[in-house]
This record gives C-alpha cells, sequence and structure tokens, in this order.
C-alpha cells in the first residue's frame, strides 16, 4: 500500500459499540490524515454530508438505519467515496446488495489489521484511478480534488468549510451544470438553502478564483468550468 496516500485520506467509521469503534478509530487514527466517526447510519449520513469523506467503513446492523440502507443513500448521492460494509454475517442476500452498491469490499468480522490494510489498499487504488484529482482552473491555476486545494502560481489559497464542500462538489461534475437541488442536498441537507447563501457563498469563491471558474445558469445552477492549456 503507498502509505502516503493513505496518510492524506478521511476515514468515516460508523460502528454502534462503543468500544469497538473507540478500538477501530484509534488505530486508523495512525494511519490516516483525519477519522471521523458515528454510531449509526443517520448520524453517519449527517457526518457525510458535513465533511466528506474519502472512504466510510460501517458495521450492517446497527439502531435508526442500518449499513446497508445507509449505503444506498450515500451512494445515490456520492458515486465517489469509498464504502468498505464490515460485519459477521456471509448471508448471500447481503453480499449481492455489496456487489449492487459499488462498495470497495464486503469485509467479515473479526476484522484484524492485516484485513483492514489491504481493504484499505484497494480503497487507495480505487482513488488512485479517479480521473478527477488536478483540474485547470486557469493557465496558472488548478484545482486538486484529491488534496481539495487551489493552487495559484504555487501557492495554496484558503477555502472556507462550504467553499471546500462547494469546490468538491463541483469538481466531481466538471463542465456540467450542478441544480440548486443538488448543492442543497450536498452542502444544506439538514438546514435547506436560501438564496442569499448560495449567492454569499459563490461570491466569496469568485473573489478566490479566476475570472469565469463558476459560472451561473440562470433559473438552473452553477457549474464549474475547466481551463484547457495550450501546447
Amino acid at each position: 500500500m503507498q502509505k502516503e496516500l493513505l496518510k492524506g485520506l478521511r476515514i468515516l467509521y460508523v460502528e454502534d459499540e462503543d468500544d469497538v469503534r473507540r478500538n477501530a478509530v484509534e488505530y486508523l487514527k495512525r494511519i490516516t490524515k483525519e477519522v471521523l466517526e458515528a454510531g449509526d447510519g443517520k448520524e453517519a449520513i449527517k457526518v457525510w454530508a458535513d465533511e466528506k469523506p474519502d472512504i466510510i467503513i460501517t458495521d450492517i446492523n446497527m439502531p435508526r438505519l442500518n449499513g446497508l440502507d445507509m449505503a444506498r443513500y450515500i451512494r445515490s448521492k456520492d458515486q465517489d467515496v469509498q464504502i468498505i460494509i464490515a460485519t459477521a454475517y456471509t448471508d448471500t442476500e447481503y453480499l449481492m446488495q455489496a456487489v449492487e452498491l459499488n462498495l470497495v469490499k464486503y469485509l467479515l468480522k473479526p476484522i484484524t489489521k492485516d484485513k483492514l490494510l489491504n481493504t484499505l489498499s484497494k480503497s487507495v487504488e480505487k482513488i488512485k484511478d479517479q480521473n478527477k484529482f488536478t483540474i485547470q482552473l486557469a493557465e496558472n491555476c488548478d484545482y486538486n480534488a484529491y488534496t481539495q486545494t487551489v493552487n495559484y502560481e504555487n501557492s495554496e489559497i484558503k477555502l472556507t468549510k462550504n467553499e471546500l464542500l462547494f469546490m468538491d462538489l463541483l469538481s466531481h461534475y466538471i463542465n456540467r451544470t450542478l441544480t440548486y437541488q443538488e448543492i442543497e442536498d450536498a452542502i444544506w441537507p439538514f438546514e435547506g438553502m436560501s438564496q442569499d447563501a448560495i449567492r454569499s457563498l459563490v461570491r466569496g469563491l469568485r473573489k478566490k478564483l479566476p475570472d469565469n471558474t463558476i459560472e451561473n445558469m440562470s433559473g438552473v445552477g452553477y457549474r464549474l468550468n475547466s481551463y484547457e492549456l495550450k501546447n
């Protein structure tokens, strides 16, 4: 496994048993950039919406919302996040659902460090294969979707939390217009999005980016325009 890449990733660990979650989080913190945690599927959806982790590791049987239903909801909104299901069940029905949800792996308990590292290695490889990392915004400015940074003349431009969420969302659908509803679902899934909020977000972001990077399609939404470097 390329440990350097793993150290740059953010992982959400979802487990309702406190001791199991605590031990796993403690270990994952040693090998990754940041570990988020949730005690059930509903809590996990909120953390995912707020933080946009690179990888989700989740148990199946949990109160309020189980791991498969949680994964199904997140996958309907996010095709890039890597999802790993951890469970003691070997039922064929569960395995079929895992395949349908395009999961990294169906990880059988008990989970050892070797099993976990092997599965995380598969996640890293899938992330490396995604053609979404560097997007040219201007001749001297680009956005790296892997590190979630905007670089202008080799210097990083600082973005707010919501600006990062917005840039990450737009970069996943480069050159396609994202509707206001899609933006609301991703950035303001619970409190709702006001016109003032989205305008303020875009206005602040435009001040930090090259001209015409973010385009407003009247009555529809916004799109991120890529820049084609000339040879």
